[in-house]
């Protein structure tokens, strides 16, 4: 088991690679670490940004999600979808030949919701951490038109679409196209894909239906296509949020090898309402999870994730280093070597 850190593209710097480095990290998670280029990530790219990373002693163990441009006529089930998903294929084929082993994606439309409390405070010692009650948006209006998740955050040119209602099974149709298609692709590139669940895991948000959340669902989606390559980004956080028992999800895809790399973060409470806690004070006992994988032989990669805000000059990397303190503990106490 390794212990990694997930990087977005403006801290793939000399500094921030050192720092991780420093505190223990052996490996990195790049979040759509590139420009989206002409809809696909070009191989001598891939290729710099691994050489990179590794002259810090460090692997690159997974790239997390796709620019919007990429893949939002997939999502949305439009027109121009299979342009796409070759562009996809193009991408998993160069990760393949510049030896990036896992890409990890959200099937989702309006994505990551919550809300930021960084200003108010809310945790541990007035700590900036991100609550989520669905009470609050449940009611909230059909999104009728817009930009599919992080399209306006990456200066990334997406078009303006219609959205209106999504059902679920037309959320399950689009995936279960994209699925068939491109993971033949992955295996012949030796590419895992790894599904996030939906964070939060509610039926819908703004009349657009949530795909995975549940772990029925992920059972649903890893065996859309029966293969090692269809795995998932296993967010123990978001699976925690679900209210279900997250050590016995963990054996349960654990001993089935879908568990392509972890989020290793805790919440204090489940759905309907919910806080990201630190590391330590959460409902999830994260030494009897880090010993569950053990047990199911998982040898992936662990990394924090939604850390609070802490009050002090560098307050993401402090972050970032509090947790990784703790599961470095938590590894060295069970006997696992990193």
């Amino acid at each position: 088991m390794h212990i990694g850190l997930g990087l977005y593209p403006k801290m793939l710097t000399d500094d921030d690679l050192s720092f991780a480095r420093q505190i223990g990290v052996t490996h990195i998670v790049a979040w759509m670490p590139l420009p989206a280029g002409n809809g696909f990530w070009d191989f001598q790219d891939l290729l710099q940004l691994k050489h990179h990373i590794e002259s810090f002693g460090l692997k690159l163990a997974a790239l997390e999600n796709l620019p919007p441009s990429h893949w939002d006529k997939v999502l949305l089930g439009e027109p121009g979808r299979d342009e796409q998903i070759e562009n996809i294929k193009t991408t998993l084929r160069n990760m393949g030949k510049a030896g990036i082993p896992c890409l990890g994606y959200c099937f989702s439309i309006v994505g990551v919701w919550g809300h930021w409390r960084n200003g108010e405070g809310g945790g541990r010692g007035g700590a900036g951490i991100k609550s989520f009650d669905y009470d609050r948006v449940k009611d909230a209006p059909v999104l009728e038109s817009g930009q599919i998740w992080g399209g306006h955050r990456w200066n990334d040119p997406v078009e303006h679409h219609v959205i209106g209602r999504v059902s679920l099974e037309q959320m399950r149709e689009r995936a279960a196209y994209f699925l068939e298609r491109v993971v033949p692709v992955a295996e012949e590139s030796d590419v895992r894909l790894a599904a996030h669940p939906d964070d939060p895991p509610v039926p819908e948000l703004r009349g657009v239906a949530r795909l995975l959340t549940s772990p029925q669902a992920m059972e649903w989606l890893t065996g859309i296509v029966p293969s090692h390559y269809n795995g998932l980004e296993f967010c123990q956080g978001t699976v925690a949020e679900m209210g279900v028992d997250v050590t016995e999800v963990i054996r349960h895809f654990g001993a089935r090898k879908k568990l392509c790399y972890v989020h290793f973060r805790n919440v204090r409470g489940a759905l309907p309402k919910f806080d990201e806690v630190f590391i330590d004070e959460g409902d999830v006992d994260m030494l009897a999870a880090i010993r569950t994988y053990q047990e199911v032989g998982f040898d992936g990669v662990l990394i924090p994730d939604h850390t609070p805000t802490i009050t002090c000059p560098g307050s993401w990397h402090a972050g970032m280093a509090f947790a990784v303190g703790y599961m470095r503990a938590i590894l060295q106490t069970l006997g696992i070597s990193e």
